[in-house]
């Protein structure tokens, strides 16, 4: 009979791409996943990997076990679902993988109220704009609060279950002596100094996408994914920043923030799970607690944009 946790490592060497890198995730040695996958290939009688550069790829044997060690991984979980929607009880672990982005306005106030309403459930949170969707899929976290900008295509994975947030715009940040606070026209950026993220990052190409829609492509003075030093230069007078409208205490002295009027550039937030037919209370709790904290945020960030 096969091993399930074998079955698991031939998963994350797949999605890592290395024994190295899948020893790495799961805290072992790479010689203890190097035996493990030896002892899967001797009970299948056949190559599951091979060289590929310097890393490793599944061979059609190892492809065709894959797809059936999701079934079975997928089947199990749901059999954990099962029984916790038996139980019907929130328990006492639960991993969340957010961007830093949204730390200040809806991790931080979500998990204070999770605290208080479940004390006895510990949250692990793990603060990356990294491949998160991937971790869920691969069993490494239970929730994430993921985003997705609504010019880009839906990268969303098979297997997983998205629950809307918020709608977060991006705001153009400048210093507050600069500018009078109007809605801004994304082509006038064209002739500012900008700090953005980098294209290699989901907000700096949903930025570069959105600015080619109108006509031209940024050349950006400061790049970051640092949204401290975005709102730092711009109140600075040094560049215009574009920031998600959660990511900005409306408090904050020094800055001005102005919506982009003609093309606005639109993130969606969410909250994902792995799909299960039977809801996990555990995950579910998290999602609570994070929608709620979400519907705050949007309904101070009303409150400000109207001056009360």
């Amino acid at each position: 009979m096969l091993d399930v946790r074998r079955l698991y490592m031939l998963k994350t060497v797949a999605a890592r791409g290395s024994i190295t890198a899948a020893a790495h995730s799961l805290a072992l040695t790479a010689g203890a996943v190097s035996q493990q996958l030896a002892a899967l290939r001797n009970d299948v009688g056949v190559d599951l990997l091979r060289p590929d550069g310097r890393t490793v790829a599944l061979t059609e044997a190892g492809r065709v076990l894959l797809e059936h060690a999701d079934r079975i991984l997928a089947a199990m979980e749901e059999a954990e679902s099962a029984i916790a929607a038996v139980k019907g009880t929130v328990g006492a672990a639960a991993t969340l993988s957010a961007l830093p982005s949204t730390v200040t306005g809806i991790v931080a106030p979500a998990l204070t109220k999770l605290g208080s309403y479940h004390p006895q459930l510990t949250v692990t949170c793990l603060i990356t704009d990294q491949a998160q969707l991937r971790e869920l899929a691969l069993g490494t976290v239970d929730v994430v609060l993921g985003q997705r900008y609504h010019h880009l295509p839906d990268a969303t994975p098979r297997g997983v279950d998205l629950a809307p947030l918020l709608d977060d715009p991006l705001l153009v940040v400048t210093a507050a002596d600069q500018g009078d606070g109007r809605p801004v026209m994304l082509r006038e950026l064209a002739t500012r100094d900008l700090a953005v993220p980098p294209p290699t990052t989901d907000c700096g190409q949903a930025i570069l996408q959105g600015c080619r829609r109108v006509g031209f492509t940024p050349v950006p003075r400061y790049i970051t994914a640092d949204i401290s030093a975005q709102l730092t230069l711009a109140r600075a007078g040094l560049a215009a920043a574009l920031v998600p409208r959660t990511a900005i205490d409306p408090t904050t002295p020094g800055i001005r923030t102005s919506p982009i009027a003609d093309h606005p550039i639109q993130r969606l937030l969410f909250a994902a799970t792995r799909h299960t037919e039977n809801t996990n209370p555990t995950t579910a709790a998290v999602t609570a607690a994070l929608r709620t904290a979400a519907e705050e945020n949007q309904a101070a960030c009303r409150l400000s944009a109207f001056g009360e």
